[in-house]
């Protein structure tokens, strides 16, 4: 996986956010790509940290449709997270907010920025999201989003 290098999780001097970024390169197509982000059936093959599993995955794929994940993690209790579509611009552009049903006192909602390009032969990836509350809950997602796109990147180089 290709992650960017430097200054990863980046702070907006005027506001104090943390925001993570990453990026990936995925061997799929743009279109491929997309699909694997907003479709139950596709995000259940690889969302999630190595060894969580998503037994149940609701979208509901328009602005303003919501979204309910339940993860199960290897040793312990399902949880969930939803959210809200903000932004579809297929197969280019997703944004939504993220806000864990349960959450520990430093979680917030923050906003999930996915942008898709075009690398001739498969997809570069790009991922913003926060603002987090601590650098603490932003390394969580950082591990969590790596994680996820180690596997999307299994998914999808076995499709192209």
């Amino acid at each position: 996986m290709n992650e960017s290098s430097g200054n990863e999780a980046t702070g907006n001097a005027e506001s104090g956010a943390l925001v993570l970024n990453l990026e990936c390169t995925l061997a799929a197509p743009p279109e491929e790509v997309f699909r694997m982000l907003t479709e139950s059936a596709e995000l259940v093959k690889w969302w999630g940290p190595h060894g969580f599993t998503i037994p149940a995955a609701e979208l509901n794929l328009t602005p303003g449709g919501r979204y309910r994940f339940r993860m199960t993690p290897p040793d312990g209790e399902p949880f969930h997270l939803s959210g809200e579509f903000l932004e579809i611009d297929p197969p280019w552009h997703l944004v939504y907010t993220f806000h864990w049903e349960e959450p520990t006192p430093d979680d917030r909602e923050t906003v999930v920025d996915l942008s898709l390009g075009s690398t001739g032969k498969g997809t570069r990836l790009v991922l913003s999201q926060g603002p987090f509350l601590t650098d603490e809950r932003l390394e969580l997602h950082r591990g969590g989003w790596t994680e996820s796109f180690e596997k999307l990147r299994l998914v999808t180089d076995a499709l192209a």
